[in-house]
């Protein structure tokens, strides 16, 4: 991941206004460690910090079109950028830069290009000619992006909200999926899929489609001139994505620079699930596994430096995004500058173990939707800045938009939770891929039950982090929290110890507003408590909160004092692998 920042129309062309776009560029110098980059017409101002993955000898930013009149500052990738280039047959290319094909485009089409483009971007363009600007976020938000204005009228862009809170009067996150013209002044959606509207789909679950989908997606994200591997949890998606790719990694160009052999890499706690289920996974793949151990001790000293990267007070992302953090400093240490994850599936399948009490079809299908228009605030965000932290990219065929599509088509009866007909969460997702013949994985990692990332590194590593914030959070400030923290009022002392750290680094108004907020169950949507009565009564993010589902559930008991007793297992989840390896004959025939 780049680093950009763009302010546009400032009403100053001095050399004092220079040197503070680039004191402010070198805030993001840590998403891209490679090469720093300004340009400047009059009062316009286009920084770059690069991470250099396809063609790092010339693909410096910013890049123009043939007469220079047009330049332009990415951060992403995009995946079709060679069919773009034939597309455009009258125009010269200066760099082997993917991204080079935007300026061309905007010359060909005007603003109505961005729909042609197949990747992940966040840019901002300049018309020389006419001194109008382009801004576009990619369709779910999986680069990070914020708008900002000045009193002076000026329009300021940036990757993260360090390059901008404090120069401007009012920024908000860049909304995913649409543009801003400076022609019209305003926002519009470039990204209009058909799932958008929440209507229930109706198409037919076809299994082999499905497959072939997430396959092509994982085979586009091995376009890269550097070194790369795979981040392996063991769970169901990052294991999907990792056997994908090592089933097709040889042959590729990233194969004849790099070698066949894949890396993978994994977190956690001393004998954390994850690591477990990591390690037998790469066995099966024959991956070279990279382990990384890390104590709750090295998480709670490394929280400032998360909500600093990371941007956010919200509970759930910095439970996850702390062991990512750690990870990501490991696998760039290794000399490795891109992975690929499988971030995204839960929102579009109903991973989620809350998944299980969705009332039909519908409400499932529109929770599904409202979780993908959300995850730009949530694991998106995590993804991206947890590894730009430490000048690592992280691609996520999970939300690839033509998978999203044919994945978000299929009649949402097909992705309901029935355990008495064996369908266990994700159900055809690991349908599709259960192959007896050509196996992608072992059976019992196929049919894993769902861990959220921040329980799957070690159920202590949550315990441990709400006993620290216990320690320097009293009674009497959560009495005070809500005139101290109006707008999105800590419920926790894990989320007001949160808080505190985050205004400490961004103390402005609407820097708070930027971090999404409301009552949540196992990662739902407030939507989604009201599901299950009990739910209002045990708001927490992790997973274990989805009583009645989860195999290691939080059961809340009152002692006979009335003090809350210790944490019961509870196992009442059928043995889903059993039941749906019995079933799936009858389903099938």
């Amino acid at each position: 991941m780049c680093g950009i920042l763009a302010v546009l129309g400032c009403s100053d062309d001095s050399q004092r206004k220079r040197v503070r776009v680039l004191e402010l560029s070198r805030r993001l110098k840590h998403r891209g460690p490679d090469w720093s980059g300004l340009f400047q017409h009059g009062d316009f101002y286009l920084a770059h910090q690069r991470l250099a993955i396809i063609d790092p000898a010339s693909g410096d930013q910013p890049l123009f079109n043939e007469d220079k009149k047009i330049v332009v500052t990415v951060n992403g990738e995009i995946y079709n950028h060679e069919e773009l280039r034939k597309s455009l047959p009258n125009h010269k290319f200066y760099t082997g830069s993917d991204c080079d094909v935007i300026a061309h485009l905007y010359e060909e089409h005007g603003e109505n290009f961005v729909d042609m483009l197949d990747g992940m971007f966040s840019f901002v363009l300049l018309d020389t000619r006419d001194n109008s600007f382009l801004v576009a976020r990619d369709a779910i938000g999986i680069t990070s992006l914020y708008i900002g204005w000045g009193l002076d009228g000026s329009v300021w862009v940036s990757s993260e909200l360090k390059g901008l809170h404090d120069d401007c009067e009012q920024f908000v996150a860049f909304p995913p999926g649409h543009l801003y013209s400076s022609k019209t002044g305003g926002l519009r959606r470039w990204y209009n899929p058909p799932w958008f509207s929440e209507a229930i789909p109706s198409a037919p679950y076809e299994p082999l489609v499905l497959r072939r989908a997430l396959e092509n997606a994982v085979i586009k994200r091995l376009m890269t001139d550097v070194p790369f591997g795979v981040l392996l949890s063991g769970g169901l998606d990052s294991s999907l994505v990792a056997s994908i790719t090592a089933r097709y990694l040889a042959g590729t160009k990233a194969a004849k620079q790099w070698g066949a052999q894949l890396h993978s890499f994994c977190v956690g706690l001393e004998g954390s699930p994850d690591l477990k289920a990591g390690r037998e996974v790469a066995d099966y793949l024959g991956t070279v596994h990279h382990e990384f151990h890390f104590t709750v001790q090295d998480g709670i000293d490394a929280i400032e430096d998360v909500i600093y990267h990371v941007e956010t007070y919200d509970v759930t992302t910095i439970r996850a995004s702390t062991p990512m953090f750690l990870m990501s400093r490991k696998i760039k240490s290794l000399g490795v500058k891109m992975v690929i994850s499988g971030e995204g599936s839960d929102e579009v399948f109903g991973g989620y173990l809350y998944f299980h009490k969705a009332p039909n079809k519908d409400e499932f299908h529109r929770e599904t939707c409202r979780k993908i228009k959300a995850l730009h605030q949530y694991d998106c965000l995590r993804a991206n800045k947890s590894t730009s932290a430490w000048g690592l990219e992280a691609r996520v065929p999970f939300l690839d938009k033509e998978f999203i599509n044919v994945a978000m088509n299929i009649d949402p009866e097909w992705k309901m939770i029935k355990p008495e007909e064996g369908r266990m969460e994700k159900w055809i997702l690991r349908r599709a891929f259960d192959d007896e013949e050509h196996p992608y994985l072992p059976k019992h990692i196929l049919y894993r039950q769902k861990e959220q990332f921040s329980d799957g590194v070690g159920y202590s590593w949550i315990d441990g982090l709400k006993a620290h914030a216990e320690e320097h959070v009293t009674d009497k400030m959560m009495l005070n929290a809500a005139h101290i923290f109006p707008h999105n009022t800590p419920t926790s002392k894990e989320g007001y110890y949160y808080r505190m750290i985050f205004e400490r680094f961004f103390p402005q108004n609407p820097a708070s507003l930027t971090v999404p907020g409301g009552a949540s169950v196992a990662c739902s949507t407030a939507k989604a408590v009201e599901w299950d009565a009990s739910w209002s009564k045990n708001l927490d993010p992790s997973g274990r909160a989805a009583i009645g589902v989860h195999n290691s559930a939080y059961e809340n008991q009152r002692a006979g004092n009335g003090n809350l007793a210790t944490t019961k297992i509870i196992d009442n989840v059928p043995r889903m692998m059993e039941v749906t390896a019995a079933t799936e004959l009858t389903i099938w025939s």
